[in-house]
């Protein structure tokens, strides 16, 4: 009785709501399993690597099978949880597997036929490459930059990619990303005893040789002395080239002589990027009598909830009681994923978190190198000693085989939620989901927490803690709201400071404090206008206005990033009557450095934090007391703890409270709380400087009382009149086409057909504040649904009334984005 042929299901990382079947052919019988990649075939001419999902023996009717054509891993890189937790994601986000796998794995871990391969001019083979490697080393070589499509071409080879895995894992080519950073494989030098001279009949030749070489003979002494004698230099030991020289206070020169000699031999070998040296660390400090009943408190709450929310005012203290509830999981043998909302948050937490877990940490963003991503990837896959995992919302997707414990602080956070490409999730929802799949609890963290949490803790869905009091007793900031209308009427503004906001700034850098100021528009104006006929330059790929950035000396559209000289006179009327208007961090750095030329500013925005290390240069340079005033947006507002700063001006209220969104005022109040939350941390309390036209706003008399509960009853009541979250789910379609007629008529057809379907849920479509974005033209539809449909349900329904759509030859190339849960 034969076999019966075995087929595997694939996730291809292409946008179609399926998965492909392949045929395994027997030689790759013994190597396929479930999370390893493979090489298949798709279409006429590419070639993907995919994610085996599922092996059986069920040939597919429709359509002929095609083999698979190489299996990548010796073991699987996406484990059962993994994929449990994609189809979710799939499902509640509306989106395909395809689209999860593609935001999941790092580069280095996805290949396509249009990948692009970089060659590594610094690559040097440590032993002999096969015969199919150099060819296809060469070839890159030749070009620099070529796709695996190229390499298949110019090789004839019908598949490259088993090679080209081969010559990524040798450092010898790199892989897409690297094209956006210099990136150099990691590599030392290091000197060791040659071969032929390791015995000791030869080592004493060797030395009365170089009798009349004192400097040689000295250096051969001092590498003997450093790898333990002769017993360590027949073991091969080796010592760093740059050590060498230095311990024997020797020239390279002298160096070289022994290397040609055969008494030295030199080498190169890979570093980890990873620091995974074992690091001394210290014991948790002792929690405070506050923190420990608030400690108790959510051990008592992981009892009965999954999830319980920490609301603890800013400067209480969170972070010391997250450390021993990490230490405590760490003890158990479990792994502990510690979400933060931005990278820059990473810089601080991070080194206060290394000195107590060491070389159990790592860390995962989007600012390392793609190879590094991969390394910590691999860490995790192969358990071995990452325990606690510290980043941002793209870790929730790293392969964890036993959390026992998610921390995501400040949860309020709107950069939690992924707005482009697909899968538009919210990394704090998605970790709830995430911890449950393995019997672990999540703590929600935050000074102000979401409407959504806070609700769910008081319906008795989660559990809550309060933490009311700040560290060691400081009081909270007292804040002032200053009438900039009032100000500006009596003629006592300069420039866009109040009296009040100058004298405050004058007093603290009188007494050798610090002070910030938070703007959240970053670039020096945020549009040009003209004087006589009153032109804005807009972009022309998007309907907006364009941000001047002096330091360019360009307008940009903060939007497709395009970008033109500033006119020197308008180019409608002509007149040279070209005003900037508004401000940016750019123009409040240059106004405060005219104003304080005697202390250092610095400003904190995407423009001055681009590289890798550019958060941690400022922070630390800020925390050293080398900056006095330091200028951001809403970057500065996540959780920073500065020991000296005792005044924070806040420049525009109003900007943040007339956004037209349902989460304005949500908004508002979290970013005045938290930004108000940097000011008087440690020794003092600290004053915060309100600018607003309107201070007697609800909202700002909520930040000024530091009164959480009138602000959420009075957000509640709307939210539940008007059908918002916390008591619906909320869906956007969005329609986007480059012709404006095109795009009007599709959304209205498919708003039409989701009327049938869902009633008056559906509202819209509508045209956003800004129609028109890297030359498409954008409708908005909004379902309003009741949080308990099924989402899986309503994901089939909606995704049936765009495919009929889409079917039709005039709106087969509209763009239709869901988005569920809209932050």
């Amino acid at each position: 009785m034969t076999n019966k042929p075995l087929f595997a299901d694939i996730i291809l990382p292409v946008p179609l709501p399926r998965l492909f079947t392949y045929a395994v052919p027997d030689e790759l019988l013994h190597l396929t399993s479930i999370g390893k990649r493979v090489v298949i075939p798709f279409g006429k001419k590419k070639v993907y690597s995919g994610i085996v999902y599922q092996l059986h023996h069920h040939k597919p009717e429709e359509y002929e099978t095609k083999d698979i054509i190489s299996v990548l891993d010796e073991e699987p890189v996406v484990n059962a949880y993994q994929l449990k937790f994609w189809n979710w994601l799939a499902d509640y986000y509306q989106c395909t597997l395809g689209e999860v796998y593609k935001a999941a794995l790092p580069s280095g871990l996805k290949m396509e036929s249009e990948t692009r391969i970089i060659y590594n001019t610094d690559f040097v083979a440590e032993s002999p490459l096969s015969e199919k490697e150099n060819k296809v080393l060469d070839i890159i070589a030749g070009k620099k930059v070529c796709s695996i499509n190229d390499v298949n071409q110019l090789s004839g080879l019908k598949n490259s990619l088993p090679v080209i895995k081969r010559l990524l894992e040798y450092n010898a080519v790199f892989i897409n990303e690297h094209l956006k950073e210099s990136y150099k494989a990691k590599k030392e030098k290091v000197i060791s005893l040659h071969p032929k001279c390791q015995s000791e009949e030869a080592l004493q030749q060797i030395f009365d040789k170089l009798e009349r070489a004192p400097k040689q003979q000295e250096l051969l002494m001092t590498l003997l002395s450093l790898v333990g004698g002769l017993t360590g230099a027949i073991t091969n030991q080796s010592v760093v080239k740059a050590e060498l020289l230095k311990k024997a206070n020797a020239s390279a020169a002298a160096l070289k002589e022994l290397c040609n000699k055969e008494i030295l031999l030199e080498q190169e070998r890979s570093i980890d990027r990873l620091d995974l040296d074992e690091k001394a660390v210290e014991v948790a400090n002792a929690l405070s009598e506050v923190q420990q009943i608030a400690y108790d408190e959510i051990k008592a709450g992981f009892e009965n909830h999954d999830v319980t929310l920490l609301h603890g005012v800013t400067s209480g203290g969170k972070t010391e009681i997250y450390i021993h509830l990490i230490e405590e999981q760490l003890k158990q043998g479990k792994q502990v994923l510690y979400l933060l909302p931005e990278i820059a948050l990473t810089t601080q937490i991070t080194s206060r978190l290394q000195k107590h877990f060491g070389n159990k940490m790592g860390i995962y963003h989007s600012k390392f190198a793609d190879a590094e991503r991969v390394e910590v990837w691999s860490n995790l896959l192969q358990q071995k000693n990452y325990q606690l995992i510290v980043g941002v919302r793209s870790s929730i997707f790293l392969p964890f085989a036993n959390l026992g414990l998610i921390i995501v602080d400040e949860e309020h956070e709107n950069t939690y939620k992924q707005f482009d490409p697909a899968p538009r999730y919210h990394a704090r929802d998605a970790a709830v989901v995430l911890a449950k799949s393995f019997g672990a609890k999540t703590l929600l963290g935050t000074a102000t927490p979401s409407i959504e949490s806070y609700y769910n803790a008081q319906q008795g869905k989660y559990a809550l803690v309060e933490l009311s009091q700040r560290f060691e007793g400081i009081e909270m900031p007292e804040i002032v709201a200053v009438d900039v209308r009032e100000a500006k009427r009596k003629k006592q503004m300069s420039s866009h400071f109040t009296p009040v906001l100058l004298e405050k700034i004058d007093k603290a850098l009188k007494n050798d404090e610090q002070v910030i100021l938070f703007q959240n528009r970053r670039g020096f104006s945020p549009f040009i206008e003209c004087g006589q006929c009153a032109y804005v330059a807009k972009c022309v790929n998007c309907d907006v206005s364009m941000t001047y950035h002096k330091h360019l000396n360009q307008l940009v559209c903060h939007y497709c990033n395009h970008s033109m000289q500033l006119p020197t006179v308008c180019p409608a009327c002509h007149s040279p009557a070209i005003e900037t208007r508004g401000f940016g961090t750019e123009k409040i750095e240059e106004e405060m450095s005219l104003l304080y030329p005697d202390h250092k500013v610095a400003r904190m925005d995407l423009d001055t934090t681009r590289s890798k290390s550019g958060y941690d240069k400022l922070i630390k340079k800020f925390e050293d007391g080398e900056v006095h005033i330091l200028i951001g947006t809403q970057m500065i507002s996540k959780g920073l703890d500065f020991d000296n700063v005792s005044v924070v001006g806040i420049l525009n209220a109003d900007n943040m409270l007339n956004y037209p969104d349902f989460r304005a005022f949500e908004r508002s109040y979290q970013l005045m709380t938290q930004v108000s939350g940097r000011a008087g941390r440690k020794r003092k309390q600290g004053l915060v400087v309100l600018q607003t036209s309107n201070p007697k706003h609800p909202v700002i008399m909520d930040v000024i009382n530091h009164n959480f509960i009138n602000h959420y009853s009075g957000q509640l009541e709307e939210r539940q009149m008007f059908k918002y979250p916390p008591f619906y789910r909320l869906i956007y379609i969005t329609v986007k086409h480059k012709d404006q007629r095109v795009c009007n008529k599709a959304s209205h057809l498919l708003a039409e057909q989701l009327r049938v379907i869902f009633g008056s849920r559906v509202l819209g479509p509508q045209a956003p504040v800004i129609n028109r974005i890297q030359n498409l033209f954008i409708k908005k539809i909004l379902i309003k649904m009741e949080k308990k449909a099924s989402p899986a349900k309503v994901k089939h329904l909606m995704r049936e009334a765009i495919f009929s759509l889409q079917a039709q030859q005039e709106f087969r190339y509209v763009n239709f984005q869901i988005d569920v849960d809209p932050a």
